[in-house]
């Protein structure tokens, strides 16, 4: 999303979301985590469950809202947009 940041702090994954403070989790073992130009963020590891898991956990802190599509997405996701209110004349 816009001037979202993420930043590896150790074996700690550091995200900036637009909230009031910054969302921190912590990798499991065997998990490894890559960011690409401060807002890719790319997790790798043996265990293709436990590699789901921590994705699910890292989109889990911001999901995209349909209105804006503002949020932590997946790569290959699409986010079906919905159209806002329309204003009255």
């Amino acid at each position: 999303g816009v001037g979202y940041k993420a930043e590896m702090k150790g074996k700690t994954l550091v995200l900036t979301l637009g909230y009031s403070h910054p969302c921190e989790l912590e990798l499991p073992a065997g998990i490894e985590a890559k960011i690409d130009k401060g807002t890719v963020v790319t997790i790798s590891g043996p265990d293709k469950q436990m590699v789901g898991q921590v994705a699910a956990q890292v989109r889990g802190f911001k999901v995209p809202e349909p209105y804006k599509a503002k949020g932590v997405k997946y790569a290959d996701e699409t986010i079906r947009r919905k159209v806002g209110k329309a204003g009255s004349k």
